[in-house]
């Protein structure tokens, strides 16, 4: 069986590809370190500003103790066609209220489940990138998205 060929990219277009796989993928894959064992979840992102995420947790998820023992993460955005986008960076716990006002006023799941937004439950991560790479469905290569990193 011959290997599909992928059409070539051009390197200009590989930012705006990698956007809109982020834009479409609405539940992709945190992974994580717990010890030596990596850990892979789908989470729902509830703010994004480009390729840096916005990710709500509860205090008592493992997840929390695996982030605060080791902040890299790589999150893993998948679109209809299988084209994928691999976001390299570190977990910050947000405290600016500002922004956690934003985040909660914008996502009424986070109201309905939490309450109120003192809920000392609630833990809010912003993902910073370092690396962002793009691959189109078959290519087994990634491009570098330029301008993606902090």
């Amino acid at each position: 069986m011959n290997k599909p060929k992928p059409d070539p990219i051009d390197p200009e277009k590989v930012r705006a590809l990698a956007l809109g796989v982020v834009k479409a993928d609405r539940f992709p894959y945190l992974a994580t370190i717990d010890g030596d064992q990596p850990r892979l979840r789908p989470i729902s992102p509830v703010k994004t500003e480009e390729f840096t995420v916005y990710v709500a947790n509860l205090r008592s998820y493992h997840k929390t103790v695996e982030i605060e023992a080791n902040p890299k993460v790589e999150l893993c955005y998948l679109d209809d066609g299988h084209n994928q986008v691999r976001i390299t960076g570190a977990a910050a716990v947000v405290t600016d209220r500002d922004v956690l006002r934003e985040i909660w006023d914008a996502n009424p799941l986070l109201r309905q489940y939490l309450g109120n937004i003192d809920n000392p439950e609630l833990i809010l991560y912003r993902i910073t990138p370092s690396r962002v790479r793009y691959m189109q469905e078959w290519a087994l290569e990634y491009y570098e998205v330029p301008g993606s990193s902090a």
